[in-house]
């Protein structure tokens, strides 16, 4: 698949970390999958991805204090 931002490069598989900022806390999730285009390094996530760290900021956000680090497999 091609790179949907810079038209050139191939999309791999890969992961990369993910950060946030909610209301009260920072938030980190790391090892999350991705796509990442090996010309420009854009990474893209797919629609399950990102809705499963929509589930995983929905709970944080109700127990983080200041900072959360995570794995995306261990909460996934």
């Amino acid at each position: 698949m091609r790179c949907m931002s810079c038209k050139h490069g191939e999309m791999k598989e890969a992961v990369t970390t993910y950060f946030t900022r909610l209301n009260n806390c920072y938030v980190i999730i790391e090892n999350v999958p991705c796509l990442k285009c090996g010309q420009c390094g854009e990474e893209f996530l797919n629609a399950s991805v990102a809705e499963k760290i929509d589930d995983i900021l929905d709970g944080i956000e109700k127990i983080a204090s200041k900072i959360f680090i995570l794995d995306y497999a261990s909460a996934a």
